[in-house]
Formats: C-alpha cells, sequence, structure tokens
C-alpha cells in the first residue's frame, strides 16, 4: 500500500530516459543519473520523449512501486533542463 506522508520527498528527474527501462533500470537511473539512493522513500519521477507519459518509482519499505501514466490528449508540464541541474525537488506548497 502506498501512503504518501507530509515528509514525502519528490525528485523529478529533467531530461527523458528510455522507456523501456523497469524497476531495476530506474533505480540504476537514480543512483548514477541523479547521484540518490532509490532506496531512501522518497518519489522518483522520470518522463518519456514523449511528454505525456511518466514513471513514479517508489520505495515503500517493503519494496520497489513502479506507477506508469500515460495521459489521453494532454501533455505534462515539465521544467526545462537548462533551468535546473539534473533533478529538481518539489517541495509543497502550504497554505
Amino acid at each position: 500500500m502506498i501512503s504518501p506522508h507530509g515528509q514525502l520527498r519528490v525528485y523529478v528527474a529533467t531530461r527523458p530516459v528510455d522507456f523501456r527501462k523497469g524497476i531495476d533500470g530506474l533505480a540504476l537511473a537514480v543512483q548514477e543519473i541523479l547521484g540518490l539512493d532509490p532506496f531512501n522513500g522518497a518519489a522518483f519521477v522520470f518522463r518519456a520523449k514523449r511528454t505525456d507519459r511518466i514513471k513514479i518509482l517508489l520505495w515503500d519499505r517493503t519494496g520497489m512501486v513502479l506507477v506508469h501514466k500515460r495521459l489521453e490528449g494532454a501533455k505534462f508540464v515539465w521544467p526545462r533542463a537548462q533551468d535546473v541541474d539534473q533533478h529538481a525537488k518539489l517541495t509543497p506548497i502550504l497554505g
């Protein structure tokens, strides 16, 4: 069961990844590209070249969870790679 909490960190990879990658390939990308630990409880968001698809990788303390989302007739708005380093960290807006 995925139960996000107020302390959930979300990292967004700014460059597209090969969407043939599964859990192991994306966990390796978290380590090699982002320089982070995929087992730290954060959510890692990746996109395909087509901005209508994302994959979210998350360690939930019992195993790795991979969520794949494809929008129909819409696209995700994505930070430009030149605006941030290899990843962007999302923080909640309170209020």
